[in-house]
């Protein structure tokens, strides 16, 4: 098994086909578990410290007109954007990134805060496979359903953690418990330095544990080309799923890369 030891830097990304919904969240999208340890218990918050190794360059910054809200990709690109909500057991995460790293593909994980407080390592691992890093909120909580002071804290928590760990904060802001922001949410993530909340078109469902070739058939039979799809880390079955789902966008003609890189 091969990795991809090397960092990149992300293009900035072009303006293209790209859908926008202002509207309210979709709340139910993702009822992840919290992070536990090997017992079942949930890991005790433990300090970020900065990773041993070189920061990543900060991005270039991206053009004007790209979509507030963007849930796909440019339509006429035969390349799609896997993106994993970051929780979960680190094995399960190792087991994710190792199947898209065989087939030579490139991800984007959404963070969240207190999976990278039990994990930190995890957030090298990430970046130093090619993959691009984001924020998915502090704690996975209903963020559209607080007062703003509360949100924002959500928010700027978790790019806190990932600023300490790699230098910069991510391209990317994922709402959590919800598809879409609210405008609320949407001027927070902007505040906290986060022009584009990152949405999808195409939602696994594997974190209901429905068993590998059920998120393999959600997947494949709604991913199309520039679709952005939703998965997990800390579910067995979608590490199980991945060899299939990549098998069959390969044989459609589908690249799956960063969502930078699926902008651009």
């Amino acid at each position: 098994m091969t990795f991809l030891h090397r960092r990149t830097v992300l293009r900035a990304a072009a303006s293209g086909a790209l859908a926008t919904v202002a509207g309210a969240p979709l709340v139910g999208c993702d009822d992840e578990r919290p992070a536990a340890s090997p017992s079942g218990r949930p890991t005790a918050k433990v300090s970020v410290r900065p990773a041993p190794v070189g920061r990543v360059p900060a991005l270039p910054p991206l053009p004007a007109g790209l979509p507030v809200q963007i849930e796909h990709g440019p339509r006429a690109r035969k390349a799609v954007a896997l993106t994993f909500h970051g929780r979960g057991a680190a094995e399960t995460a190792t087991g994710c990134l190792a199947e898209v790293e065989r087939a030579g593909a490139r991800v984007t994980v959404l963070a969240v805060g207190d999976w990278l407080d039990a994990e930190p390592q995890l957030a090298r691992r990430v970046l130093d496979g090619g993959h691009e890093l984001g924020n998915h909120t502090m704690r996975h909580l209903d963020i559209c359903a607080m007062d703003a002071k509360a949100a924002y804290a959500e928010i700027v928590q978790c790019a806190d953690r990932l600023r300490r760990l790699t230098g910069g904060v991510g391209r990317w802001f994922r709402p959590s418990k919800a598809r879409l922001a609210t405008e609320r949410v949407v001027r927070l993530a902007r505040r906290a330095g986060y022009p584009h909340v990152l949405s999808y078109d195409v939602d696994s469902l594997d974190f209901t544990d429905p068993g590998a070739a059920a998120v393999r058939s959600t997947v494949l039979n709604g991913v199309r080309p520039g679709s952005v799809v939703s998965l997990h880390f800390g579910h067995a079955g979608t590490v199980a799923a991945l060899p299939a789902i990549l098998d069959g966008l390969h044989r459609r003609g589908l690249r799956a890369v960063t969502t930078s890189e699926l902008l651009t």
